[in-house]
């Protein structure tokens, strides 16, 4: 799941994410570095230093696509059911 989610945020990038609009807007957005100046380069070392954000933020996104697949209920309360 959680490779689904990264194989769609890159679409269109798969190649070269770092000209993604979209990973260019969230890496400005959430590290404050200038989208315009981000490079091949830049994107692997802050990938490289961020890594373990950028796991926990895939994992929550993967945690909320199977949750709202389920209708929003926590994994508890289907089991329950």
């Amino acid at each position: 799941m959680m490779l689904a989610f990264l194989w769609r945020l890159t679409r269109g990038y798969r190649l070269r994410p770092w000209r993604s609009p979209y990973l260019r807007w969230r890496i400005e957005t959430y590290w404050g570095i200038h989208a315009e100046t981000i490079t091949f380069g830049k994107f692997w070392r802050f990938v490289w230093r961020e890594r373990r954000a950028l796991l926990q933020y895939l994992r929550w996104a993967a945690q909320m696509a199977r949750s709202s697949s389920t209708g929003g209920k926590p994994a508890s309360v289907r089991e329950a059911v």
